[in-house]
């Protein structure tokens, strides 16, 4: 197939667009800046261009969307142009250039309301009780995207949870320079049970959906490791393969909640030069469980992970290593 790839100069984005130009296919990537990812046709453009993805798309037989607004915080008309506005935009073209098969990636925020998820599929995405812009916005989009499949426009949505891995500049080198800085609490001694996925994992899910789209269209389903932890484990585990403290103070996840919701307001008058140390979203998310069944996810997507949660916390401290080694 001749296939474009959204946001692939993103860390999951460029390793998706890799795994599928492997398996083959002809890719184009659709992004901001170059992708930097060998043997694929870069063009450069803006999800809110609707002329940029009218020439993205033409001559595509399938899309794999991951372009998006992602931060904890941010101007709510910024998240709702690019997520929401360029979703419609990317389908309205699709229909135009008759590209035929469409992966959305998605993200299980859109169906968390702030409670538990002890061993739940994937439940249908709730812009009305989502937490934060970014999950209010990616749930919007995830339901116009599936409101959209049909014979002829193919749709599956796919919900990689809490990618990981070496190069990670968002969740990995954030828990490492917090934990070096002495600045990363646990919450409630972080006892909730959550999981992962390795990137590789999330990047092998995504191309298997990308195959599978004319059997499984019209669902969507969470992608993980299905190997759940404590957060104090994984933070641990996070921390001792980069050579940096584990976190070692507590506090009440009722205060830390507080705590994100002040923050938040703080930030949409005066926001800071990186994403705020706390959110409501956030605070929830380190203590609540969310792990998911991954039956119907691996039987129908005809997937399997794999790279365990060990060996990919090996080939973290691997990447630390050499990263040393190679500083003069």
């Amino acid at each position: 197939m001749k296939v474009l790839v959204t946001g692939a100069s993103g860390f999951l984005g460029g390793a998706v667009a890799r795994e599928i130009a492997g398996a083959g296919h002809e890719v184009r990537t659709f992004q901001r800046r170059p992708s930097g990812v060998d043997g694929v046709d870069d063009v450069l453009g803006s999800l809110t261009s609707q002329a940029d993805v009218e020439r993205a798309v033409e001559g595509m037989d399938a899309v794999v969307h991951l372009a998006a607004k992602v931060s904890l915080a941010g101007d709510p008309a910024e998240f709702e142009a690019v997520n929401v506005g360029g979703t419609r935009t990317l389908i309205a073209a699709m229909r135009q250039a008759g590209a035929g098969r469409l992966v959305f990636v998605s993200s299980p925020s859109v169906a968390h309301a702030g409670a538990s998820i002890v061993g739940d599929d994937a439940q249908p995405a709730d812009p009305a009780h989502a937490r934060g812009e970014y999950a209010r916005t990616k749930a919007r989009a995830e339901l116009l995207a599936l409101g959209a499949d049909s014979a002829s426009l193919r749709v599956v949505a796919v919900r990689p949870h809490l990618v990981w891995g070496p190069g990670d500049t968002q969740l990995i080198e954030r828990i490492v320079e917090r934990a070096r800085a002495g600045r990363l609490p646990l919450l409630d001694r972080g006892a909730a049970l959550i999981d992962t996925t390795y990137i590789d994992n999330a990047a092998t899910a995504i191309a298997a959906a990308l195959e599978r789209v004319d059997e499984v269209h019209g669902n969507a389903y969470v992608i993980t490791n299905g190997e759940p932890r404590p957060v104090a484990e994984l933070l641990a585990g996070i921390c001792a393969a980069a050579g940096v403290p584990a976190p070692a103070w507590s506090v009440p996840a009722g205060v830390a909640r507080v705590a994100g919701s002040l923050i938040e307001a703080v930030w949409r008058v005066k926001p800071g030069v990186d994403e705020p140390p706390m959110t409501r979203f956030l605070a929830e998310q380190l203590s609540t469980a969310h792990w998911f069944d991954q039956r119907r996810t691996r039987a129908e997507l005809r997937w399997q992970p794999a790279v365990s949660l060990d060996e990919g916390l090996r080939r973290l401290a691997a990447h630390y290593a050499t990263a040393e080694r190679s500083v003069p």
